[in-house]
C-alpha cells in the first residue's frame, strides 16, 4: 500500500488547520482520516496530488466544518442552544421583515410594528447568537475582531435602516456608524484574513481591488441614503470595479487554477450577475421615482401659481371702477415686487446647489423665463437635495431671510393701511414667514434644496391668495 511522505501529511494537516477545526483532537482525527482516503486512492496508481484532489472533491469545501458542527451539536449543550436560537431568530426576523416590506408597499396597517420587531430580533437575538456560534466553532483570536466588527456593522445598519423607514430621529447617526465600522474595521479585517489564507499573488491583487470597489459601493450607498452629492458616481464606480474588473479577473484566475470547475462555481457567477444587475436597475428606477415624487409636488404648485396669477389678472382687468381699478393695479405691483424677492432667493439657491462651494453656477437651463415669471425646471437640477442653500439663504439671520421677512412685513403693512378694520386678520397668518420656514437646528435638521423650494412655492401661492382677497375687499368696498 502506498505511504504518504512527511511533506504530504504536512500539506493535509495545514489544509485542515485552515478550516479552523477548534474541537479538541478532532483536527488530528480528520487529518488521519484524510491520509487514509488519499492512500486508498493512490493504490490505483495515482500521484499524491491527483489522489488528494479526488478526495477533496468528494469531501466538498465545507465537509470538515460540517463534521465539527455536528460533533459540537452532539456533545455541547450550550452550542446546541445557541445554534437553535440562531436558526429560529434568523428565520423569524427574515419573515417579519419580508412581510413588513409587503405591508409597507401596500400601505397596510401593522408594517411599522413588524419592521421594528423583525429588526430587534435580528439585531439583538440573531446577531449575538451568531457571534457566539462563530466563536465556539473557531476559537480564533485573530477572527474575534472580524466577528465583533461585523456584529457592530450589521447591528447599526439594521437600526439605521429601520429608523430611516420609520422617520425616527437618529437614523443618520446609525447609518454613519455602520458605514464607518464597515469601511474602517470590518472590510479591512476581512481583507487581512483573506490575504493570510491566500498564497496566490494574483488572487491577492484581486482581493485588494475588490475591497476598493466594495468600499466605494458602501460609501455610495450611504451617500444615496443621505441624499449627498457624488452618490451615483461612487455607486457606479464601485460596481464597475467589482463586476467589470475584479469579478472577471477572479473568474479567469479560478478557471486556470482549477482542473475541474464545479457547478457551484457557475451558479455563483451567474447568480451574482442575476442578482446585482437587476438590483442596480431597480435602485436607479426607485431613485428616479423618489425624485419624481418631489417633482410632482413642485409641478402642482407651479400649475396652481399660474392659475391663481391668471385669475387675479382677470379680476384686475375686469374692474372698471375709476376708484378701485388704480388700487387693484397698485396691489398687483406690490405683489409683483414681493414675488420677485422670493424668485431671487430661489434662483440664488439653485445657483449655489449647481455650482462649487463658494462659486455659484451660472444659471441657464435650470430656470426658465415664462409669462408667469421665472420657472424652475426641477428635473434639470443636478443636486436637488443639496442642504447648504437652505442654510445660506433661508435660515434665521441670513441676509436673504431678513430681506424676505422685511418684504412680507411691508406688504402686510401696506394691505393693513389699504383695508382697515378686522378684515386683515384673515390673511395675516398667510404672510407669516415662520409658517413656511419654521426655526430649524442646523446641527440636527438638514433641509434639502427641494424641500426649501417647495416651501417657497407654497408661500408664493399664499401671497396670490392674499392678493385675490385684497382685490375682492377693495372692489366690494
Amino acid at each position: 500500500m502506498p505511504e504518504l511522505s512527511l511533506q504530504d501529511i504536512d500539506q493535509i494537516s495545514r489544509d485542515v488547520t485552515r478550516q479552523e477545526i477548534s474541537f479538541s483532537h478532532l483536527a488530528d482525527e480528520l487529518t488521519d482520516h484524510l491520509c487514509c482516503d488519499v492512500e486508498h486512492e493512490m493504490m490505483r496508481g495515482l500521484s499524491f496530488q491527483e489522489a488528494y484532489n479526488i478526495v477533496r472533491q468528494k469531501m466538498g469545501s465545507r465537509r470538515l466544518k460540517e463534521i465539527q458542527e455536528e460533533t459540537l451539536f452532539a456533545v455541547d449543550t450550550k452550542y446546541r442552544k445557541m445554534k437553535t436560537t440562531m436558526k429560529i431568530s434568523a428565520i423569524t426576523g427574515t419573515i417579519l421583515l419580508g412581510f413588513a416590506s409587503l405591508f409597507k408597499i401596500m400601505h397596510w396597517p401593522g408594517a411599522g410594528i413588524m419592521l421594528t420587531f423583525g429588526a430587534l430580533v435580528l439585531a439583538f437575538i440573531f446577531m449575538p447568537s451568531a457571534l457566539g456560534v462563530l466563536w465556539k466553532e473557531t476559537h480564533s483570536g485573530k477572527r474575534l475582531f472580524l466577528f465583533i466588527s461585523a456584529f457592530l456593522t450589521a447591528t447599526f445598519f439594521i437600526a439605521g435602516v429601520v429608523f430611516k423607514i420609520q422617520h425616527w430621529p437618529g437614523s443618520s447617526v446609525g447609518m454613519l456608524i455602520a458605514a464607518a465600522c464597515g469601511i474602517l474595521f470590518f472590510i479591512p479585517a476581512l481583507l487581512a484574513l483573506k490575504m493570510k489564507e491566500q498564497e496566490n499573488k494574483t488572487k491577492r491583487a484581486i482581493y485588494i481591488l475588490g475591497t476598493a470597489g466594495l468600499i466605494l459601493y458602501v460609501l455610495g450607498f450611504f451617500f444615496k441614503l443621505q441624499h449627498w452629492p457624488l452618490s451615483s458616481m461612487l455607486l457606479m464606480t464601485g460596481l464597475a470595479v467589482i463586476f467589470f474588473v475584479a469579478f472577471p479577473w477572479y473568474v479567469s484566475a479560478t478557471w486556470k487554477e482549477e482542473n475541474n470547475v464545479s457547478p457551484k462555481f457557475f451558479f455563483m457567477v451567474i447568480g451574482s450577475l442575476a442578482i446585482v444587475i437587476p438590483s442596480l436597475l431597480i435602485n436607479l428606477n426607485l431613485s428616479r421615482n423618489y425624485d419624481g415624487g418631489y417633482y410632482m409636488h413642485q409641478w402642482e404648485q407651479q400649475a396652481l401659481f399660474k392659475y391663481r396669477q391668471a385669475e387675479n389678472r382677470m379680476l384686475m382687468l375686469g374692474c372698471h371702477d375709476s376708484i378701485a381699478a388704480p388700487l387693484l393695479a397698485e396691489i398687483n405691483v406690490k405683489t409683483g415686487e414681493l414675488l420677485r424677492v422670493i424668485n431671487d432667493i430661489e434662483t440664488g439657491m439653485v445657483a449655489e446647489s449647481e455650482g462649487e462651494p463658494g462659486n455659484p453656477a451660472i444659471i441657464t437651463h435650470q430656470v426658465k423665463e415664462t409669462v408667469a415669471g421665472p420657472e424652475i425646471q426641477f428635473s434639470q437640477l443636478q443636486n436637488p437635495f443639496h442642504t447648504v442653500p437652505y442654510l445660506n439663504f433661508l435660515m434665521e439671520g441670513t441676509s436673504s431671510r431678513n430681506d424676505l421677512n422685511r418684504a412680507l412685513k411691508d406688504y402686510s403693512d401696506y394691505l393693513t393701511q389699504l383695508i382697515p378694520g378686522n378684515e386683515t386678520e384673515k390673511y395675516q397668518k398667510l404672510l407669516d414667514p415662520s409658517v413656511y420656514l419654521p426655526a430649524a437646528d442646523p446641527e440636527k435638521e438638514r433641509i434639502s434644496l427641494m424641500v426649501a423650494l417647495h416651501r417657497l412655492e407654497l408661500l408664493k401661492n399664499s401671497i396670490l391668495a392674499v392678493e385675490s382677497y385684497a382685490f375682492a375687499a377693495v372692489a366690494n368696498r
